[in-house]
C-alpha cells in the first residue's frame, strides 16, 4: 500500500529540512530563517522545522527517510507544468496518464475491485489517471457520489439508462463513459458500507490533512483491496509572509502523519503502508521583499512507514553553488519513484517511467 501526499504549491525545503549549520542560509534569509536554537536538530548540519516535533519523533524511531535535493533536469517554475511533470513522471514531453495510473494498469489487480486506487480529493489528480483503471476521487465519505445524484430527475434518467442499457445516441465513447459512471455509482454505494465498521485508534487533528488521513486509515483498515491512496495538503505557495503559513502547514502535516501511523499501528497496518510526500518544486534560496520566497527548484521529500530504512539520503544542495538563485537538484525524482515501484510495489519501473533510474537504499 502506498499513500502519496501532495504538498501543493511548492513547499520550501530550506525551512522544512533546515541547514542550520550553514551560515550562508542565514545570510540569504535574515528575516525568515529558522533560528539555530529552534531547529529540531538531526545532526550538526541539518534539522527539521520546529513545528515538526511529531515527525521528528518518528524520525528518531527510524520510521522516516529524508531524501535531499530532489528535482529534475531543466526545471519548470510554473505550478501547472511542474505539477504535471511530477505527476506524470515525464519532464520531456506531455503525457496523458499518471505514473501511478500506469502502475495500476500494469499491476494485474482485480478488474472488479472499484477501489484499487483512491484519490481523497475533489478531482482526480494526474498521477492517478490510467488508461484501463477507473480511480474514484472521494473528498469525504458522505460527499462521495455522482453530481446527478443530487437531482431527482437526473438520477431517475441516469438509472433508467443504466438499468436498461439504453443509449440515447450513438457514440464510440458513450458506452465507456457509462461504464465509468456505473462504477462510480456502485462505488458511492459500496464504500460507506465497507468502511463503516472501522474504529479509529488515534485522535486526528481537526484539519483538512487530518481528516484526509483519517479516511485513508479507514480505507486501509477495512481491507477493500486498495493499493494506492492520494491525499493533498496546502497551499505552500508562500510568496508573502512565509514563516507563519509554512510553519502552520508543516505542523499540521507532522501531527496528522503521527496520528495516522499511531492508528495504523494499533490495527497492525503500519508496516504495510508506505507514505511518500512530494511537491512540484521548492522555493528560491533568498527571501523576497515580502518576507516570502518565490518559485524555486530542488526540495526534500519524505518516505515514512514501518518498512522504511530511516535516515538521510542523497546530497543536501550546496548553498554556494546555486543555479540562478536556486538549489541545484542532486536526486532525480524518478529515482525515488523507481525505488517505490521496484522495492515497495514490486513492479519493474522502466516501462512505467519510460527509462531506467537508480534506486535508493531507503527501502529494503
Amino acid at each position: 500500500m502506498l499513500v502519496l501526499v501532495n504538498l501543493q504549491g511548492g513547499n520550501d525545503g530550506l525551512n522544512c529540512v533546515v541547514p542550520h549549520g550553514d551560515g550562508q542560509y542565514y545570510s540569504f534569509r535574515p528575516s525568515i530563517g529558522i533560528p539555530r536554537g529552534d531547529v529540531l536538530s538531526i545532526n550538526e548540519h541539518i534539522g527539521l522545522n520546529p513545528e515538526m516535533k511529531s515527525l521528528k519523533n518518528m524520525y528518531d524511531k527510524g520510521m522516516v527517510a529524508i531524501v535531499q535535493g530532489v528535482g529534475y533536469p531543466d526545471p519548470d517554475h510554473s505550478h501547472f507544468r511542474s505539477t504535471e511533470i511530477w505527476q506524470t513522471a515525464s519532464p520531456g514531453k506531455y503525457e496523458h496518464t499518471g505514473w501511478l495510473g500506469r502502475y495500476l494498469d500494469d499491476a494485474g489487480l482485480p478488474k472488479d475491485n472499484l477501489f484499487n486506487g483512491v484519490a481523497i480529493s475533489q478531482v482526480l489528480p494526474e498521477a492517478m489517471i490510467a488508461r484501463n483503471t477507473d480511480v474514484p476521487a472521494i473528498p469525504q465519505i458522505n460527499g462521495y457520489g455522482l453530481l446527478s445524484d443530487r437531482n431527482a430527475d437526473s438520477r431517475s434518467a441516469y438509472t433508467s439508462i443504466i438499468e436498461q442499457k439504453r443509449l440515447p445516441f450513438r457514440s464510440p465513447y458513450l458506452s465507456h463513459v457509462m461504464e465509468i459512471e456505473d462504477h462510480a455509482q456502485k462505488g458511492s454505494q459500496e464504500l460507506p458500507k465497507l468502511v463503516a465498521g472501522y474504529k479509529a485508534s488515534a485522535s486526528y487533528p481537526a484539519t483538512p490533512i487530518g481528516r484526509s488521513l483519517a479516511l485513508a486509515a479507514q480505507i486501509i483498515g477495512s481491507k477493500v483491496g486498495t493499493k494506492i491512496l492520494y491525499v493533498q495538503h496546502g497551499s505552500f505557495d508562500t510568496h508573502i509572509n512565509q514563516k507563519g503559513v509554512q510553519d502552520r502547514l508543516l505542523g499540521e502535516l507532522s501531527n496528522a502523519l503521527s496520528a495516522f501511523y499511531d492508528d495504523l499501528s494499533a490495527h497492525g497496518n503500519d508496516k504495510r503502508v508506505l507514505t511518500m510526500t512530494f511537491s512540484e518544486f521548492g522555493r528560491r534560496v533568498g527571501e523576497n521583499a515580502s518576507r516570502g520566497t518565490d518559485h524555486g527548484e530542488a526540495s526534500p521529500l519524505f518516505l515514512i512507514g514501518g518498512g522504511v530504512k530511516g535516515g538521510m539520503y542523497g546530497q543536501y544542495p550546496d548553498l554556494g553553488k546555486l543555479n540562478m538563485g536556486n538549489l541545484a537538484f542532486s536526486t532525480d525524482f524518478r529515482s525515488v519513484y523507481a525505488t517505490v515501484l521496484e522495492k515497495w510495489l514490486g513492479r519493474a519501473s522502466s516501462p512505467i517511467l519510460a527509462g531506467s533510474f537508480p534506486t535508493l537504499s531507503a527501502l529494503g
